[in-house]
């Protein structure tokens, strides 16, 4: 299925569904496709994770609900999948400004989200700046922590921090620890990588370095990354604001109707130039995002 068509039929499978308790497992079963990929491409080019998506359309039924004077504040809650009336009127006060009980006095207040309409315009996506690479398998080492969908753009750039606060002992009195020792060796914080939780609604990221061998020191840990296809994208600019751009775009403009590749595997790879580290910030700071992919057959 293209890229585009798996958008939509996920949007027409929460449509469907928006009275169920769902999952990104089941929207991604709909859509044949990995919940990882689905649902990090489905934010990128919307702007929504799906369980933002489910709530806002969700809160703007029970306020047309609430203005027909079809139903009481607990039977909605009970509706649209809140545990209690408290719950419910927090999240519909949040976001429509005016509590439940107040909607048909302020109709205007309501806060109208309809169900998104997937229209990409392609803009030079098969242009982009990349190459396809096929590499043997290959391990990462480094710090892995799991988060939320919802809200890793703001805690991934933390978890970047505490790691490479740990250069700053090591460049003034060299490697003495086991984990400073790995951190040299492995050049940890060439790569960052993304892949597949152990829950629908999270996923892995790890920062990390390629595994030359050797012990693994408490608190570190390795993957292994199967052989593959890789599509080698390049970014050139100040981080994160460059990869951000050029991860938008992978989604958004090169994947819709790419008649070559499409995705094979639920994990992407971040890489970023050592020769600046830790400082991303230069203008013609180099990294790059590797996406695996397989020849669409014919």
């Amino acid at each position: 299925m293209e890229w585009t068509q798996c958008l939509r039929a996920a949007i027409r499978y929460m449509e469907a569904h928006l009275l169920d308790n769902i999952g990104p497992e089941d929207i991604a079963g709909a859509a044949h496709l990995s919940p990882f990929y689905l649902h990090r491409g489905f934010r990128l080019v919307t702007g929504y994770t799906f369980g933002e998506y489910l709530r806002c359309r969700r809160l703007y039924l029970a306020a047309l609900d609430m203005l027909a004077g079809k139903s009481s504040v607990l039977r909605l809650a009970s509706k649209y999948g809140y545990d209690n009336p408290e719950s419910f009127t927090k999240a519909f006060t949040r976001f429509h400004g005016v509590p439940p009980t107040q909607v048909r006095e302020n109709a205007r207040a309501i806060h109208t989200f309809l169900p998104l309409t997937i229209q990409i315009t392609i803009q030079g996506g098969h242009e982009m700046d990349y190459r396809i690479e096929k590499m043997e398998e290959f391990q990462l080492i480094g710090f892995m922590r799991e988060f939320r969908h919802e809200n890793s753009y703001a805690l991934i750039p933390k978890f970047w921090e505490e790691v490479l606060a740990l250069e700053a002992p090591i460049s003034q009195r060299g490697a003495q620890t086991e984990v400073e020792k790995a951190f040299c060796t492995h050049k940890i914080g060439e790569f960052g990588a993304c892949f597949q939780g152990f829950q629908e609604d999270r996923f892995f990221y790890m920062i990390g370095g390629l595994y030359q061998g050797g012990p693994v020191p408490l608190g570190l840990t390795t993957i292994h990354i199967p052989a593959a296809n890789w599509a080698k994208f390049r970014c050139t600019g100040p981080m994160p604001g460059a990869l951000q751009s050029v991860n938008t775009k992978i989604f958004s403009e090169w994947l819709p109707g790419n008649p070559d590749y499409e995705l094979s595997m639920p994990i992407n790879l971040e890489w970023y130039s050592m020769e600046c580290c830790p400082d991303a910030s230069p203008q013609d700071y180099e990294s790059g995002i590797w996406v695996p992919v397989a020849p669409k057959l014919r």
